[in-house]
């Protein structure tokens, strides 16, 4: 398969995670799922590992970890999200990480004593948060504040996750040993925040298991779909697919939850698809081919 579709695979799988995690939020706190989407995918990953004669074990376990804790709380506040928000709204701010990235250049920057700053960096992030404003201004008028702010976190989060991805390429870390480490952590956060903050595990039914199934199952395919897209394709190309994510999500949301999106919430999430696709061309134009890697999920 080619590595754009093997990208519209990935999107599309990764929009019916989030559809089994919007049903299985009915039955389970967000812990909980990450938890079991953990276990799915340590599993999955274990088994491709051992049939690619891959080796878990790392050199760089401080890496694994600090990439591990942002992108689990990343995935964690997605999926309270997800629970709570019309499913393109969780889908768009998680999406954010681009824009994200953007401004962490510019602070980067500053930081840095630079002169001058890439006004096309400044102006794709302003673009940006303009769009997140008018998708949460429906949002923070109802008492869904708090949903809104955990799904604009998330997609920060992402961000960082992104940069340790990154870097954990860079020192020779096999893609598939970073995603189970970072299943690992979630099924171990996961598990923790249902005992201390979700009252325990809660029993399962048959559509419970099936809904937990198809959170971490999809989500497992999805990874290593984007994996080989990444690895036989053009990066800016897989970049910019990837945000098919949003409008399977809208088409999802449309269909099966009837989501209340504003009109003006529409046109925020074209103004956020907007600035992503701009900040992933202005990342593709100022990062050598060697160094740019993919983000799976957080």
């Amino acid at each position: 398969m080619s590595a754009p579709l093997l990208m519209v695979a990935a999107t599309l799988l990764f929009s019916l995670m989030g559809v089994c995690v919007k049903l299985a939020s009915s039955e389970y706190g967000p812990g909980e799922i990450v938890m079991y989407r953990g276990l799915v995918g340590m599993l999955a990953l274990f088994v491709v590992s051992r049939m690619g004669g891959i080796s878990l074990r790392t050199a760089v376990p401080a890496m694994h970890f600090w990439r591990s804790l942002s992108g689990v709380v990343a995935l964690s506040l997605w999926f309270y999200a997800i629970g709570h928000l019309p499913l393109a709204t969780a889908m768009t701010l998680n999406y954010m990480s681009s824009i994200w990235m953007a401004l962490f250049l510019v602070g980067g920057a500053v930081l840095m004593g630079a002169r001058h700053v890439d006004g096309r960096v400044i102006a794709v992030v302003l673009l940006g948060f303009l769009g997140v404003a008018l998708v949460l201004r429906p949002t923070f008028d109802s008492s869904q504040a708090v949903y809104g702010l955990a799904g604009l976190c998330s997609g920060m989060l992402s961000a960082v996750a992104y940069l340790q991805v990154t870097a954990l390429g860079r020192v020779g870390e096999p893609e598939s040993r970073t995603v189970f480490y970072f299943s690992g952590g979630g099924a171990l956060v996961g598990a923790l925040t249902a005992l201390v903050t979700e009252g325990g595990f809660h029993s399962h039914t048959l559509r419970g298991a099936l809904l937990l199934l198809g959170v971490g199952v999809p989500a497992t395919a999805a990874q290593l779909c984007m994996t080989r897209a990444y690895a036989i394709g053009r990066p800016l190309v897989n970049a910019c697919l990837a945000y098919l994510g949003i409008v399977f999500s809208c088409v999802w949301g449309l269909l099966l939850f009837a989501d209340p999106v504003a009109p003006i919430g529409w046109i925020g999430i074209v103004l956020i698809l907007g600035a992503g696709l701009a900040a992933t061309l202005l990342r593709a134009r100022s990062t050598p081919p060697d160094s740019q890697h993919s983000v799976s999920e957080s």
